[in-house]
């Protein structure tokens, strides 16, 4: 007979997602979902009036910013910015990778014909400004530069303030990919001179899947008229049309930014982004402390590893098969995230959503549990 559990809100079989997006939404940001909304309504464009605000405010921005909402995932939004800011002519975009998402960057620039260079440092190197030093002297046609401040492949987070000032200081365009950060970890743009930054809806402000968002200064947006490589992803096009009437140019996910909303909402009460980070550390401690007293090896250091992701080694012992052990704890209430991008043999479990202490002391109950019932004992890590 199939295992039943009591998920989020004593939802039957429906699992704690614990993964870096989708994640684990409260009831009431589920609640909002249940009404429909006409995209063209009055009431549904100030629902996008009081968002495209509060990202704003959320990231620090003066008014010499801009919020543009796209429709799809983080990715969409990724490309449209890179299609609408990265140089298309002599100059070039320098990407600073150390992971998956960070190549995905320079794939998409490839593809769309985009001049860049590629710097990719391995997935447990934390980006520093001497990485970039020597290629910037090195070239002067770089005008622009690429980073993601928390890389999703590992969850390592890259010193954004510290890079922000050098491309600053090296008089760069400085654009951040903040998907798995933004809402969870304090970010200002004005300060840092971050001049555009992407996020989506489904990470730490914990909302559902639907659409991503670009914070931009406002003359690179004017600037970018007619430079996209695609219709649908002008982020000129998308902003001249909110600012107009407030709607979309195609139909929004009416649903998923009604929801977003209350996320808003829902982080303010909280206590804003510090109380979020908070509440995020607390769960990433629970788990590496009790992983590491079951003996399991975190990947990244404390200074590297971000309160987002927690990566842990695979554990050498033959018995360890990763499929079973992620069957085993979604069938106890528990989906992590499936699969591996790192270079070495490893896991990843999620410490974002709505978790906290009492969840994650039950995660930990559950890996125990699980190890226990497939025999595994030794969890020194795979040589790697």
């Amino acid at each position: 007979m199939a295992m039943t559990f009591k998920g989020p809100d004593g939802q039957e079989d429906m699992p704690y997602l614990l993964t870096p997006g989708p994640l684990t939404t409260s009831r009431t940001v589920k609640q909002a979902l249940l009404a429909d909304w006409g995209s063209r309504d009055t009431e549904f464009r100030q629902v996008v009036r009081e968002i495209r605000s509060e990202l704003l405010r959320l990231a620090g921005c003066d008014d010499s910013y801009e919020c543009v909402i796209m429709q799809g995932s983080g990715t969409f939004a990724i490309e449209a910015a890179l299609g609408c800011f990265a140089p298309s002519k002599r100059k070039k975009t320098l990407v600073v990778a150390n992971g998956a998402y960070g190549e995905r960057a320079a794939k998409i620039l490839d593809h769309i014909g985009r001049n860049n260079i590629l710097i990719s440092k391995s997935d447990t190197t934390q980006v520093q400004v001497s990485h970039m030093a020597e290629t910037l002297e090195d070239d002067r046609n770089i005008s622009h530069i690429w980073l993601i401040h928390c890389e999703t492949t590992s969850g390592i987070v890259n010193p954004l303030g510290d890079l922000a000032a050098a491309a600053k200081q090296a008089g760069k365009i400085f654009m951040v990919d903040a998907m798995s950060s933004f809402g969870g970890i304090h970010v200002d743009m004005v300060r840092d001179g971050i001049d555009v930054l992407v996020s989506s809806s489904n990470k730490c402000i914990e909302g559902i899947p639907g659409f991503s968002y670009v914070l931009v200064k406002r003359d690179l947006l004017e600037a970018s008229k007619g430079q996209c490589h695609s219709v649908v992803l002008d982020l000129y096009e998308q902003w001249k049309g909110l600012e107009a009437n407030g709607q979309f140019r195609f139909t929004p996910p009416t649903h998923a930014l009604v929801a977003f909303r209350q996320a808003l909402r829902e982080l303010e009460e909280e206590g804003g982004v510090a109380a979020r980070n908070a509440r995020y550390a607390r769960n990433a401690s629970i788990l590496v402390k009790a992983l590491g007293e079951m003996g399991i090896q975190p990947l990244l250091s404390d200074n590297e590893a971000g309160p987002i992701i927690q990566t842990f080694l695979t554990p050498r012992d033959p018995n360890f098969k990763f499929e079973q052990f992620y069957d085993a704890l979604r069938a106890r209430g528990f989906a992590i995230y499936p699969g591996k991008l790192t270079k070495r043999d490893s896991f990843r479990i999620g410490t974002i959503g709505k978790l906290d202490a009492d969840v994650m002391e039950r995660v930990v109950v559950a890996i125990r549990d699980v190890l226990r019932d497939m025999n595994v004992r030794d969890m020194a890590p795979l040589a790697g």
